[in-house]
């Protein structure tokens, strides 16, 4: 459909319909409206023409309309100071060969069969398989009865599927493709075997039955509806009801691709066939399409969520957004068997509203425009208000048209200075244009028009553009806007599961149309009943004056305090500064105090933190942080006053700034300081708990540490690891620019453990590299540094790697195994004959899966969380998890609002031979390490450093020098994105500190 929007401004269709190659992605999924056939108030037009010009007539309808069908028959770097380096023979590390899936398969091809070390061999060389499940599930911890979101899917193996592809010419939008379907069902019900096929929007058409002829060749008129007309002044008037509607004729050619049945995936989710059998990705592709089929006609698809007004209505959220209630689906195969996973669902909208109130609404110096109709713009302006508008679709409202336009930019010129030719090449002025041809005089002349094409002028006054709605919101929402779409997602879990099972028994569900019984499906509208466990917390190691003091986090939320205790290992902290920025007068005599209290806060944990500043507090404006040169300078005069031996900048700030990215930038790689920033706001009322948290992140950006397992890992799981043979825990993440950004690198990190057997301090190394670029382009490289890094504090190398991956989704699984895995092999080939066993689990919390306690069940330990998340430790490896491969859902931490969204950990690889319950307890006992916080998080706390290290990368180019220059040289057009700025290299004084925490 983009492809559509794009060119529908400035081409005609033709009658030859655009051919495609393979199969279309199942995942890439466009947005499209509520396909009414009747009312085109803001549809994709069958063909385009100028927007300046009344339509041309579209194609007659010849006077015989009785199309026959045509058929016919078809044939089926690195240092070199110690650790040693391994020499140039040493390093040659044996390609991993990779059996390669199809292109449609995720990430499993055949194999061999099994070595002695439990994965598949082919001949001498190893094939990648991803890791399966080492046993039956664990054992450890009592028994909860729990609810999941999964809906079990019976089908009929033996039950055929018929896959066409399908060319419409003209080249329909997506809507218009699904009108054009659901009329071949209705006339052409004889040449289609009276099938109710199922239709993706673009090529893939899926039937119960085969058709009467593997080719088809048809035709199809629909009536071109007007639009419903809207006045300048957003007055809707009543749409032309016309007589006799034209008529435009489509030629639909329909090719039998293949047939397939549900055997293989029969055998695939029993365990039946053999151990190495990918995944039958045909057939669970078209069911997919099947169950979204009658959702789709109802809804607005995005993703893979559908949104619709009846689930709720729409929500206003501010700056021309509104958010809409929705839910996600997907078809997944789990060790029950076939299972729809079904999740409550919201995001933003633009309003669909004129440009000139959205802009009002977006653009802050544009609040008061309906006032100021004579106002212009600045360049700065400009630029902003190009952004806000850029991709956005519009439809005009001065003439009656079913034509929609994406907005490409906006013109140099304002509207008053446009000039253009027509048909004829007479040269015209925009403004009496209007005037001669409508009868409209432009209101907003200093404004500029919108572009809608960067081939040829095509201008679109701003006055009479409307914004189509069912378009998400691409632009990074504000922090308001944030906090207003959470609020509507918010759902204590008794009632987000009512509104999911008011889904599968809904009438826009994927239950409410015919296809589940035209392909013989089984859906079941009852959520999942299974039994999950419940881990007990592990003892914890806490400092109490020099004395190593235990607890057993008790409480049902398995948090500590530390009011009576210090945490584990406190630091001294002599030379700090504290500089300020902006504050009211009384704000600002709140420092003294805000000094004092906390250097007290600080010596109850056990961290001695000076009471006296090398300097007096330094008062500046905030406007200091617009200007980089002056702020280093301030930052610099500091650090030589402690000459040169800063430990720690405190900075106190009036409001959120994005400045901040320039102070923690120049402190970091420039000046060589950790710092702590604050808002005034939280100085009026110095809570204790305030002061505790600030003095956990004070503490470990130094580098102290808040708390450690009191039973070590080691004697946890005396099978696989011991004190004397270190571990090293790795975590990794990449931060992707926000969607409207088409230039920004990606910024990938990598953290490492430093300490044995604590295994609570880590180093971080960011890199930038190509934009959106999901796999780790320098993994080998800083891998190789933090194993540097680890060797120069424990001596020794780390007998054994555990990764952690965040931020990968299953379709890439196979990618990122096959290639980061061997650039961490890669690395260790560095030392000589250094070859540890890996185990690389990926992290999700991006997924749709909820755990509900069981009500219903009395006797469940449970029960007693009614209407309350499940507990911290609630782990499920059974039922829900993938039918083979070693994956679990844990939820670590406590849900203090909504409901708890566990986080699912699936192992790609195990060289180190873990069982269900000994990396379960692993995981479970370093998410109470964390240093912020006196509670379990949600996330095993590696990957959790890593994300926010590469969020700190980010940070540094996002007001950098380059940043600006980019902007200013990069194309409009999604063209290909500028080479990639590298990051600041960092301080040698923060390198080894968790200064990103």
């Amino acid at each position: 459909m983009e492809e559509t929007d794009k060119s529908n401004a400035n081409k005609k269709c033709t009658p030859k319909g655009r051919s495609f190659s393979g199969r279309t992605n199942p995942n890439d999924h466009q947005l499209f409206q509520y396909s009414n056939p009747f009312r085109f108030s803001n549809q994709n037009q069958y063909r385009s023409y100028s927007a300046l010009h009344p339509p041309p007539p579209p194609i007659p309808l010849p006077q015989n309309q009785n199309f026959r069908s045509k058929a016919h028959l078809q044939k089926p770097s690195w240092k070199h100071d110690n650790p040693p380096r391994a020499t140039s023979s040493d390093t040659q590390v044996s390609p991993l060969t990779v059996s390669t899936a199809p292109e449609d398969t995720e990430r499993r091809a055949s194999f061999s069969p099994r070595g002695e070390n439990g994965r598949k061999v082919m001949g001498a060389t190893q094939a990648m398989v991803t890791a399966r499940r080492p046993d039956s599930g664990g054992i450890e911890g009592p028994v909860i009865s729990l609810l999941a979101n999964h809906f079990l899917v019976q089908f009929d193996s033996s039950q055929r599927i018929f896959h066409y592809d399908v060319e419409i010419s003209p080249n329909p939008s997506k809507e218009v493709a699904r009108m054009i379907k659901r009329k071949l069902v209705e006339e052409k019900s004889v040449e289609l075997s009276g099938a109710l096929p199922a239709f993706d929007g673009r090529k893939n058409l899926y039937s119960p039955v085969e058709f009467q002829n593997d080719r088809l060749e048809l035709f199809i008129g629909l009536p071109i509806p007007t639009s419903k007309s809207l006045s300048p002044s957003g007055e809707i008037k009543d749409a032309l009801q016309e007589k006799h509607p034209q008529i435009k004729l489509f030629r639909i050619n329909i090719k039998l691709v293949s047939k397939f049945d549900g055997k293989e995936l029969n055998s695939y989710l029993s365990k039946e066939g053999d151990d190495w059998i990918p995944l039958p990705q045909d057939y669970l592709h078209a069911l997919d399409i099947v169950l979204r089929e009658s959702p789709t006609e109802k809804c607005v698809p995005v993703g893979r969520s559908l949104y619709s007004s009846s689930m709720g209505g729409t929500k206003e959220i501010g700056g021309g957004a509104v958010g809409l209630r929705g839910f996600f689906q997907s078809l997944r195969p789990t060790q029950q068997g076939l299972a729809l996973n079904v999740d409550f669902s919201v995001t933003a909208f633009h309003e669909s509203i004129g440009i000139i109130p959205y802009l009002q609404k977006r653009v802050e110096f544009l609040r008061d425009l309906s006032q100021r109709k004579t106002r212009g713009l600045t360049g700065e302006e400009r630029k902003e208000v190009e952004k806000a508008l850029k991709n956005i679709r519009v439809f005009v409202c001065h003439r009656e048209t079913v034509q929609r336009y994406r907005v490409h930019s906006l013109t140099e010129e304002t509207t008053e200075n446009l000039w253009f030719k027509d048909r004829d090449g007479k040269i015209l002025r925009l403004v009496n244009y209007f005037k001669d041809h409508y009868s409209y005089d432009i209101q907003f002349r200093n404004l500029p028009c919108l572009q809608i094409t960067s081939s040829k002028p095509c201008y679109l006054p701003m006055e009479l553009c409307m914004i189509c709605e069912g378009q998400k919101f691409l632009g990074k929402l504000s922090d308001d806007q944030t906090a207003r779409i959470l609020k509507m997602g918010c759902q204590r879990p008794r009632e987000r599961k009512a509104i999911i099972d008011g889904v599968m028994r809904g009438a826009v569900g994927p239950t409410s149309g015919s296809q589940e019984r035209e392909f013989k499906l089984d859906v079941s509208r009852e959520m999942t009943r299974l039994n999950g466990r419940v881990l007990e917390p592990p003892k914890l190691k806490l400092g109490d004056g020099g004395h190593v003091r235990d607890l057993i986090p008790s409480r049902h939320d398995r948090q500590w305090n530390l009011l009576d205790s210090h945490v584990f290992e406190g630091t001294h902290i002599e030379r700090w500064a504290l500089i300020s920025f902006g504050g009211t007068p009384d704000q600002k005599s709140n420092i003294p105090r805000f000094i004092i209290q906390l250097s007290q806060r600080c010596e109850q944990l056990g961290i001695l933190l000076n009471k006296n500043t090398v300097m007096s507090p330094q008062f500046e404006p905030i406007q200091v942080l617009n200007n980089v040169s002056l702020l280093e300078s301030k930052l610099k005069k500091i650090h030589r006053t402690a000459l040169n031996n800063l430990q720690l900048l405190m900075c106190i700030m009036e409001r959120k700034h994005k400045g901040y990215a320039d102070l923690k930038r120049i402190a970091e790689t420039s000046i060589g300081v950790v710092s702590q920033c604050c808002l005034y706001q939280n100085l009026g009322k110095l809570s204790s708990q305030f002061l505790a948290n600030l003095a956990l992140k004070i503490n470990a950006k130094v580098g102290g540490c808040t708390v450690a397992l009191y039973d070590s890992l080691p004697s946890q799981i005396p099978r696989l690891l011991r004190p004397d043979e270190p571990v090293i825990f790795m975590g990794a993440d990449v931060t992707h620019p926000h969607p409207l950004d088409d230039f920004s690198p990606s910024i990938a990190a990598v953290v490492g453990s430093m300490n044995w057997p604590s295994a609570n301090k880590y180093v971080s190394r960011m890199r930038s590299q190509t934009h959106r670029q999901e796999i780790i382009q320098d993994l080998g490289a800083m891998v190789g540094e933090i194993l540097d890094d680890f060797y120069q504090q424990v001596s020794q190398l780390p007998k054994r790697i555990i990764f952690f991956r965040d931020g990968v989704s299953e379709t890439q699984f196979y990618k990122v195994l096959q290639e980061e895995l061997q650039a961490i092999r890669v690395a260790c080939s560095r030392f000589p004959s250094y070859r540890p066993p890996i185990t690389f689990a990926v992290v999700q919390k991006r997924h749709h899966t909820r755990l509900f306690p069981n009500e219903s069940n009395p006797s469940s330990i449970g029960n007693q969380f009614s209407d309350d998340n499940i507990p911290p430790g609630t782990v499920v490896d059974a039922v829900i998890t993938h039918p083979r491969e070693f994956d679990f859902y844990l939820c670590s931490h406590w849900g203090v609002k909504g409901t708890s969204r566990p986080t699912h950990y699936h192992v790609l690889w195990d060289d180190n031979h873990f069982t269900s319950d000994e990396l379960q307890k692993l995981v479970y006992n370093l998410c109470y390490t964390f240093v912020r916080c006196t509670k379990p998080v949600s996330l095993v706390p590696p990957a959790y450093y890593a994300h926010l290290a590469a969020y700190r990368g980010r940070l540094y180019l996002e007001r950098s020098e380059f940043t600006a220059l980019a902007r200013s040289t990069s194309a409009l057009s999604r063209a290909a994105p500028p080479k990639t700025a590298p990051l600041p290299k960092l301080s040698e004084n923060v390198k080894k500190l968790m200064f990103y925490c």
